[in-house]
């Protein structure tokens, strides 16, 4: 599984601004519900649940919310650069300025892993975190994420 499987061009967002983990929750899963025609709030009860059992802050200024949600027929994503770093709860404590949304549909078990570990895989990267962070433009970030697993290295 590639990051391009998962993620549209046009679901990359250079400059994001946001001030809470709550609010970026919100307006994240807003713009992904909008293109599933899925219920915004739904998708945010979702991801807030997920919260509560672990924040998805993984470190290094990287946060993967990710939940399964009815009406999505297949896993996809949204990448936000956040123009200034927000508290998230992460495990290492650091606030996070990269954001990797994901929903899946309800039944997508194994696949909602792989692609969560694709994901990990690819933002565990400390050189690929930081091309992201300095990329000019959401196209530049869409490019660097979409290259395959053997060039991101």
């Amino acid at each position: 599984m590639e990051i391009n499987d998962l993620l549209e061009g046009n679901h990359v967002i250079a400059d994001f601004r946001t001030s809470s983990k709550k609010q970026a929750l919100q307006q994240l899963s807003k713009t992904l519900a909008e293109s599933f025609g899925i219920d915004a709030r739904d998708t945010f009860a979702a991801l807030m649940e997920r919260e509560r059992l672990g924040s998805t802050g993984v470190g290094r200024g990287v946060a993967i919310p990710h939940a399964r949600i009815a009406g999505v027929d297949h896993i996809a994503g949204l990448f936000a650069r956040l123009c200034q770093p927000i508290d998230f709860d992460s495990i290492d404590d650091r606030p996070v300025d990269l954001v990797f949304l994901l929903l899946a549909p309800e039944e997508a078990g194994a696949d909602h892993l792989k692609a969560l570990a694709r994901v990990s895989r690819l933002l565990r990267d400390d050189a690929m975190c930081d091309r992201l962070r300095t990329a000019s433009d959401a196209a530049a970030i869409y490019a660097l994420l979409s290259q395959p697993a053997s060039a991101a290295a």
